[in-house]
Parts: C-alpha cells; structure tokens; sequence
C-alpha cells in the first residue's frame, strides 16, 4: 500500500511538472533583437520658420508636408546599441506658410540626404521588447528654399514595436547649416513611419532567461525522474544495436573483401594483357613516313587477334613523332600515323569502338631528343612510334 502512494506521488510530480514546464514556455515576448537591418519608410514635416523652438508645435502656420511618403530610410543597428542609418528625404515649402521668418510666396521643393549614428537608450534604461527611445547626431546635405547647405544633424525619437519584425518610428531632428550665408536658417524636420527589421539577432530578455532557468529546472527533474525507469530499456536497445551493428560490420567487411578482389584481379588482368601488347613488339616510322613497315604491320597483326580474342577490351591508340620539324608538321604527320594504323586494324576485323585513337605529335618524347639537342637517328626513331594501351577490360 505504501508503494502504491509514493508511486501515485512520484506520476502526479511528474504530471504538475510537465503542466508547469508547458505554461511556461518562451514566446516571442521573451526575446530582445540584439542587432538588424531595418527599412523604413515614412513622411517627414519640416520646419524652417527660423525661429528654431519658439512655436514649435504651430503646424498649420509652420510645418510643410506632402500628402504621398516622402522619407526612405536604411540602417544596420548593432549588439552595442550603435546604429548607422542612411535617410532621404523630400518635401515642399507650401504657399502661405513661415519660412526663414516671412509668410513663403512661391512653392518650393525641399530635398535632403543624411546619415547619423545613432544608440539605443535600452542599453542604459534596460530592454523591452516593444518600445525603443533613441538619440543620434549625423551630417546631411539639404537643398531647401533653393538655397543647398551641408547640415550637423542631432536627433531624438523612438520606436514602437507592433510585431517583431513591423513598428512604428516617430522622431525629430534639428539640422544646424554649416554655412549660413545667402539667408540660410537652422530648421527642424520631424518624421513619422513604418520600419521593417530583417537580418535580426535575437537573445533572449532578463525575464526571457529567468523562465528559461525555471524551465530548465522542471525539465531537469522530470528526465531525471524518466532516466531511472528507461535505463533498464536503454541496455537492452544498446545491446540489441550493437549485436546489429557487429552483423553489419562483419558483412559489410565480407562484401568489400569481394569487391577486392575482384579489383585486384581486373587490375592483374589489365596488367597482363598490357604486358601482352608490349611484348608483341614495337611499331615505329622512317623519318617523315607514316607508312607501315613489315615488323609493323606484324606487330599490329598481333595486336589486332589479341583484341579479337577479347571483344569487350577498349584501347588507346596514340601516335607520335621526332622533334625535328615544326610543331604544326608533326601534329600532321602524327595524324597520319594514327590513321594507317587505325585502318590496319579495322582490316584485320577490329570493331572501331574498341579503339579511340588520338595524334599528339611531339608532344610526348620519350627521351630527351628535344628541338636544337643532338640525338643519334636510333633515339629519334624511339620517338616515331604508335603506343596502344589498355584502357578498358
């Protein structure tokens, strides 16, 4: 009876703790992206009243906008909290509004280029996963109220997060002139956008990796808990498979002992029918001949019932000269070599499959008889030769 309770203890642990362990399983909400590429895009507003901060919320009088998307931007924002943003721009001073401090007259197209770094204020405040403050400071170059001037950049804004991979960017920069001749003021640009991350890295949140311990815990005990009653199973199957593997083993190693053997006798007899060949007798030319002599053509004869005795044997038939001549001469004559030789054998009823037959003129002395050496005409003759070799049993 005791045994009974400890074991209906032992499933109901075990059951609370599978329950637990699945109640706590890590989510989305769980992980932080530690660096990615985002796209964004968006509207800007821009405003260059030229009383920097004073009205600063004064949209109808002071800010200019288009009713289309008119901000792009690119950035690649690493584990450090550094961002590194490319943004363009475009916009237009509208008739009626405040510009450089007088009522605009004449509508005029507002472009700008900027890049900025910029940091994520998560690092210091402590990560989330949906809302990200950040501060920035760039260059750009702006061409506003037809006037273009480079401008020191320093930005304020934040991101909120709907899913994540899509939020929403809202921020504002101030955009200092570098030179401000010809009537250029300081102005203001703020924007609004969707932003898209790709290429994220993710780690998990401080609350991500509190869970993942808990998790960890439970999972721990129940293998535990599992370990103990499939160990007895576990030998068997390790047993079992090794009996298996051992049978494997032994026929696999029976197999490969065939396939040896059965290679090394196709080698021995590729061997022997080679040393058949060359045993028959060399085939060699008169200086720039390709004719046959008698010793030849014996030779080929030989060679020729040899192949018939052997019907499914494959030969290379290479033809070769001297290095006296020009490279073009010899590639010739080399070819005419092998063609006599070739119709030999087919005469003497060799199947044309049977033999791929190639020239290579002076390509491949066997001595060293090269162009401008003196050789005596037996080392030349070595070189004007038809070779035949076993390529195929």
């Amino acid at each position: 009876m005791k045994n009974i309770k400890v074991g209906v203890l032992v499933i109901l642990l075990h059951t609370v703790g599978t329950v637990w362990a699945q109640d706590l399983q890590l989510t989305a909400k769980d992980s932080i992206v530690k660096s990615s590429w985002m796209f964004g895009l968006g509207y800007n507003f821009v405003d260059d009243s030229g009383d920097v901060f004073d009205e600063l919320f004064d949209v109808d009088k002071q800010w200019n906008s288009v009713a289309f998307p008119s901000r792009v931007s690119i950035g690649k924002y690493f584990e450090s909290g550094i961002g590194l943003e490319a943004i363009g721009s475009y916009n237009k001073y509208k008739i009626g509004k405040i510009v450089d401090g007088a009522v605009n007259l004449n509508e005029t197209d507002y472009y700008a280029i900027d890049a900025r770094v910029s940091y994520d204020l998560n690092k210091i405040i402590g990560q989330t996963a949906w809302f990200d403050p950040y501060i920035g400071v760039g260059l750009g170059y702006t061409d506003a109220n037809n006037n273009g001037r480079g401008t020191y950049n320093g930005v304020v804004g934040f991101r909120t997060w709907i899913t994540d991979r899509i939020g929403l960017d809202f921020n504002s920069s101030g955009k200092w002139a570098m030179d401000k001749g010809d009537g250029v003021t300081n102005h203001l640009q703020h924007a609004v956008g969707v932003v898209y991350q790709f290429k994220a890295e993710k780690e998990l949140s401080k609350k991500g990796l509190e869970k993942q311990a808990q998790i960890e815990e439970i999972l721990k005990e129940r293998q535990r808990v599992a370990d103990s009653t499939a160990l007895a199973k576990q030998q068997e199957e390790e047993a079992r498979q090794l009996a298996e593997r051992l049978k494997k083993e032994e026929e696999a190693n029976r197999l490969a002992q065939i396939e040896k053997e059965k290679l090394e006798a196709l080698i021995q007899r590729k061997e022997d029918l080679q040393n058949k060949i060359n045993s028959l007798g060399s085939i060699n030319f008169a200086l720039n001949s390709s004719y046959l002599d008698k010793n030849s053509k014996k030779t080929l004869a030989a060679i020729a019932e040899l192949l018939k005795e052997n019907p499914t044997v494959v030969v290379k038939l290479g033809a070769y000269t001297d290095s006296r001549g020009t490279n073009k001469y010899n590639l010739w004559l080399s070819q005419r070599r092998m063609q006599r030789s070739l119709d030999y054998l087919l005469s003497k009823g060799v199947i044309a499959s049977n033999v791929n037959a190639n020239a290579y003129g002076e390509e491949v002395l066997l001595n060293d008889c090269l162009d401008g050496v003196y050789c005596t005409e037996q080392e030349h003759k070595i070189n004007r030769r038809i070779e035949i070799l076993v390529e195929k049993l």
